[in-house]
């Protein structure tokens, strides 16, 4: 196109087939990823997106590229093959593995914080060295590696204990004891049966907070913080929050409890102290997502525990709600203008509901047939695979928590209708779900 001289044309101005599509390349195959992949897909940058692995949700949105997601050097000549703009890492594995730094180090854009900073996530014990630190507010815990030693003492605690492994083990290495034949079974679990290896060679020992959860998340270009709209994850397994510890059975967004004066207690006494502080202690700036885990207790907010990346299934209800392109805030943050982003949330609710296999967070068959999803044609109701696979041109099962049927409404108890009526047409051979997903929030006591 030859235009006089003098003339600029702004990029609206410019034909669609002559704009550059961005290239995005999602790293994760879970729901979190397909709810990110699906936010991205609305972008009116156009982008072209891959994923790796992907899943067959995900296949809708994205070019799926089979690879592992631990294979760095692999994943780093991927996206320079297919020349990406900037690389998004969903899972908390390969950030702990220094993709990042790999990606950097080729003058890679990536979306997620250093293997330093990483450990925040990946080592516990390191989580609260830093808490002690910045005098951020946490239980007060003990570190084990034997299992004698451990035993002997919780016999002398006179209150509930939570125990944790050290290491990354996908939500489940966290035990919460009640009695002392709990502690006993938590400890033989990590240390003397080590079903969790090298991640649960080390445990930690906390007095247990009692009070609310929430799930608290920033997005950081490493000189300005913005807080992600509130959320709150259902962990255990069973209904009334019983059973063992999962990677989430459901989530919904907003949280009617925290309110702004919360948010900004949250944000001055945990988020920006951890974020300077990780900052300061490696002298590099901390991109991308923090998240923690709070209680508050009397209204107080105590940090649990932090992740490094969006929350899953926090990630579902919480993309449904973003107003603002996630891939423009993702760009800001790379480029460092995060300032001049202004991040919006719709008004409605969102709940998301998991449908898992029967055995999770314990062993489970693969490979059941999952029907009904084409009677799910609403707007304002989406599901978001987190463990299926194509076999034998059908949709099948292929992990423990399978989908996330996630839905909008104008009230939280609208969302939760909607979220179990689509809910209610799916069918696999042992599905499970818990049916009280965000009745705290409508003020039930479960």
């Amino acid at each position: 196109m030859h235009l006089p001289k003098g003339i600029v044309l702004s990029e609206k101005d410019v034909p669609k087939n002559l704009v550059k599509k961005p290239k995005i390349l999602v790293i994760g195959g879970g729901g979190r990823e397909h709810a990110l992949v699906w936010k991205l897909s609305q972008s009116p940058q156009n982008p072209k997106i891959y994923c790796i692995p992907g899943n067959p949700g995900i296949g809708r949105y994205a070019e799926c590229i089979t690879e592992d997601i631990t294979a760095i050097s692999k994943l780093c000549d991927i996206a320079k093959e297919k020349k990406i703009d900037i690389t998004i890492v969903g899972p908390e594995l390969p950030l702990s593995l220094g993709i990042t730094d790999r990606f950097n180090l080729y003058g890679l854009k990536v979306f997620g914080p250093t293997k330093s900073a990483a450990q925040l996530e990946s080592s516990k014990i390191f989580a609260k060295q830093l808490m002690a630190e910045c005098n951020i507010p946490t239980s007060p815990y003990s570190v084990f590696y034997d299992a004698k030693k451990a035993k002997e003492f919780i016999k002398y605690m006179q209150e509930p204990i939570v125990i944790k492994a050290n290491g990354l083990a996908a939500g489940k290495g966290v035990f919460v004891c009640d009695t002392l034949e709990d502690g006993i079974k938590a400890i033989d679990i990590l240390l003397v049966e080590k079903r969790f290896g090298i991640s649960g060679s080390t445990i930690i020992i906390e007095k247990k907070l009692e009070g609310e959860e929430i799930s608290f998340m920033t997005i950081t270009d490493g000189k300005t913080i913005l807080p992600i709209t509130s959320s709150q994850d259902h962990k255990a397994l069973k209904n009334r929050d019983r059973g063992p510890n999962t990677g989430g059975m459901g989530a919904y967004s907003p949280v009617p409890l925290v309110n702004e004066e919360l948010q900004k207690r949250i944000m001055d006494t945990i988020m920006i102290p951890a974020i300077t502080g990780i900052s300061e202690k490696y002298g590099e700036p901390y991109k991308g997502v923090l998240y923690a885990g709070i209680m508050l207790v009397d209204e107080n907010p105590f940090v649990l525990e932090f992740n490094v990346r969006f929350g899953d299934p926090e990630a579902q209800p919480i993309m449904m709600r973003l107003g603002t392109d996630l891939l423009t805030v993702i760009q800001s943050c790379s480029l460092g203008t995060l300032d001049k982003i202004d991040l919006t949330w719709k008004n409605e609710n969102a709940v998301c509901v998991v449908a898992a296999s029967e055995g999770y967070p314990g062993p489970y068959r693969k490979g059941r047939s999952v029907r009904g999803l084409t009677k799910i044609n609403e707007e304002d109701v989406k599901v978001f695979h987190s463990g299926t696979a194509i076999k034998d041109m059908k949709l099948v099962t292929n992990g423990g928590r399978v989908l996330g049927v996630t839905a909008l409404g104008s009230s939280l108890s609208e969302a939760v209708t909607k979220a179990y009526l689509a809910l209610s047409e799916i069918k696999f051979d042992g599905m499970y779900y818990r049916d009280d997903i965000a009745l705290r929030g409508m003020g039930y006591e479960i």
